[in-house]
């Protein structure tokens, strides 16, 4: 791997002093905690472009310098052949393995490498790739470094990544959920996290358990996997006829992740809640959008603003998700998702 600078400015060194001074002036005065003036783009392609674009025109409207933040790149053989924009955004490259993104963006080891060995102050890692793992965010702490990781803390990542524990949260929070195999269990988050054994009382670990659940919830019910996705790990049952061979199909496509019920929300809409939220446990909504438009449980299409939901509707949906945001302590952007009808509000 080789670290290649794309960007030179001929400024002398009182220029580039004066960017620095600038920089940690804008911090102090704002009471922040840290000076970051490299920042590690630990992601590719649409999503490093827009993060890159971003921060310089901020950093441009604050410092009169869109260089004043300096952005460290990761860029695989085919990225490079490709000559990718955020490449040539970039002020430094770093080279790394092609193929499957558990080589590249993905790679935590390898993240946090690049990151300590160029002198980055933060990391950013978008969407994707490993930006809902927590060993990122652990690693970095743990870094001597202690890079600053731009997004979430690994405790609310790891429980809010989790459909089983997010959903025990969301209803603790007073946020609508659907009856499900975890209905009624509450939890005190902020003194005890997500405790095992409650967990555990929302799972459904085999088929005749899953029979009573789904007799109680009523037919017809999803069966979902916690660690499953994309399409993976879910199976709609309209009676218990179907159960048996659904429970065994959702089990053998994630093997291992703890399996929960779900009462089926026919002809829903599925709205989501864009949040804000800082380092000091505030948070705010931002608006929000319309993603019914699927094919195979995967979004094709987001329409904003929703206009489904009455005005009234949608503040107490912001609210809920607002509510669920501070009481994890999140941090950075993300989405809070429901499912909509006439009659019913639920978390997603």
């Amino acid at each position: 791997m080789s670290t290649t600078p794309l960007h030179r400015r001929d400024s002398g060194p009182s220029t580039r002093e004066e960017s620095k001074k600038s920089v940690a002036e804008v911090v102090r005065q704002l009471g922040g905690k840290r000076v970051i003036e490299k920042i590690l783009i630990a992601n590719n392609g649409i999503s490093a472009v827009k993060a890159i674009r971003s921060i310089r025109k901020w950093s441009y409207e604050t410092f009169g310098d869109e260089r004043a933040i300096r952005f460290v790149v990761m860029a695989t053989p085919e990225d490079l052949n490709a000559n990718a924009e955020y490449i040539r955004m970039a002020d430094q490259c770093e080279e790394v393995p092609g193929g499957s993104n558990n080589n590249n963006y993905a790679n935590v080891d390898l993240i946090v490498d690049i990151a300590e060995r160029t002198g980055a102050d933060a990391g950013w890692v978008g969407w994707g790739h490993a930006s809902e793992n927590p060993k990122l965010p652990q690693a970095f702490a743990k870094s001597p470094k202690n890079i600053v990781f731009m997004g979430p803390p690994a405790t609310a990542m790891q429980d809010l990544g989790d459909k089983i524990g997010s959903t025990l949260i969301a209803q603790t929070a007073n946020v609508p959920t659907v009856p499900w195999s975890g209905s009624g269990l509450q939890i005190n988050y902020a003194a005890d996290g997500l405790l095992p054994e409650i967990y555990r009382k929302a799972c459904v670990e085999s088929s005749q358990e899953a029979e009573v659940v789904a007799a109680k919830i009523g037919y017809p019910i999803m069966i979902k996997a916690s660690e499953g996705g994309g399409g993976k790990g879910i199976r709609k049952v309209t009676d218990s006829s179907e159960l048996e061979a659904a429970f065994r199909q959702v089990k053998s496509e994630v093997p291992g992740s703890p399996i929960f019920l779900m009462k089926l929300v026919d002809k829903s809409r599925h709205l989501e809640v864009q949040i804000l939220a800082d380092n000091y446990g505030e948070a705010i909504s931002l608006f929000g959008r319309d993603c019914s438009v699927q094919r195979r449980h995967q979004k094709i299409i987001e329409e904003g603003p929703p206009i489904v939901a009455p005005r009234q509707v949608w503040i107490a949906m912001e609210q809920a998700a607002v509510r669920l945001a501070k009481m994890v302590g999140y941090v950075g952007v993300g989405t809070v998702e429901y499912l909509y009808t006439a009659n019913i509000i639920s978390w997603k």
